[in-house]
């Protein structure tokens, strides 16, 4: 079946179905064409929490959709295919979080958005990539375990320094994988171009940018910027939004920084979520009650940048 056909079925499903389509920016470009919304892990927090209708299709990993669940028990949400599992969010386990609390029993837990409802019912506050210096600021205790990505944390740590921040051995594959000489190879190709990076970097890599800033930070940064020409470092597929609302610009993509489960869902299985409104997203009534506090706590801090 052709995509345009696809995706004309999947327009009149949404419809009949009452649903809607959460598509994060790591998506393929046939699934963001067909978006209702189209975001990072924060904008698409709070789309679900503030969405009307009855059935939420989530294309993005499975902590993304866990959260829309968490935030919008009363709805069906779905993932189209619920193999598509963020590396990070299993790193960290409840049992090793539960010791690290008890040995440091004064801190708080900052849980990154890109972990389980098991460890968010653990934590005191979630972040994101957009908001987690913000967070960590916000926070009254001088001690902070910070779970799971120890990128995202040594890059809280440049901007806090009044607090200790116990750092989780866990990071994003993809994100990590992506070299300083990556970069610089690109930038010696597009010497005028501004160096746009994702807080998930390894810090030398965070050291050679222009700026830093979370999926939809580089979406509004390119927009704002008088640059012409960018170099971006997260997930490809972000430059494929980038190039569709900034036609007059370029922007330069690491070629191999690609997210294997995020190109798990395809328009085909988001058409077959729509035709079955499975598979859902089940969770236990407590992990929901314990989890949605550390979000919504989240929430009301805001964005960061």
């Amino acid at each position: 079946m052709e995509i345009k056909t696809i995706s004309l079925k999947i327009e009149e499903l949404k419809r009949k179905n009452n649903a809607i389509l959460l598509v994060h920016n790591y998506q393929i470009p046939s699934i963001q064409d067909v978006a209702d919304y189209l975001g990072d892990s924060l904008d698409l927090a709070r789309r679900a929490a503030s969405t009307d209708v009855e059935n939420i299709v989530f294309c993005g990993v499975d902590f993304m959709a866990e959260s829309a669940k968490i935030l919008n028990p009363e709805k069906n949400v779905i993932i189209p295919d619920i193999d598509a599992k963020c590396p990070m969010a299993a790193m960290v386990d409840p049992n090793g979080l539960n010791k690290l609390k008890e040995k440091h029993p004064d801190a708080e837990v900052v849980s990154y958005i890109n972990t389980t409802a098991e460890i968010k019912a653990l934590s005191d506050i979630c972040c994101t990539s957009a908001n987690a210096v913000k967070v960590v600021k916000n926070l009254d205790s001088k001690q902070i375990i910070f779970v799971p990505d120890q990128n995202l944390g040594s890059y809280v740590k440049r901007f806090v320094t009044d607090k200790q921040i116990i750092l989780w051995p866990g990071l994003c594959p993809t994100h990590h994988r992506i070299r300083k000489s990556q970069i610089i190879n690109l930038k010696q190709k597009h010497p005028d171009a501004e160096v746009l990076v994702h807080p998930e970097c390894r810090p030398e890599v965070i050291d050679v940018s222009d700026f830093v800033f979370s999926t939809n930070g580089m979406v509004n940064h390119a927009k704002e910027s008088n640059a012409s020409e960018f170099i971006i470092g997260t997930e490809k597929e972000l430059c494929y939004r980038l190039k569709k609302e900034n036609p007059e610009k370029e922007f330069y993509p690491v070629k191999s920084a690609i997210c294997p489960n995020m190109k798990k869902i395809t328009l085909e299985k988001v058409l077959n979520s729509l035709l079955t409104l499975e598979p859902k997203v089940i969770l236990p009534d407590e992990i929901i009650k314990k989890a949605k506090k550390p979000l919504e706590r989240m929430m009301n801090i805001g964005r960061g940048d």
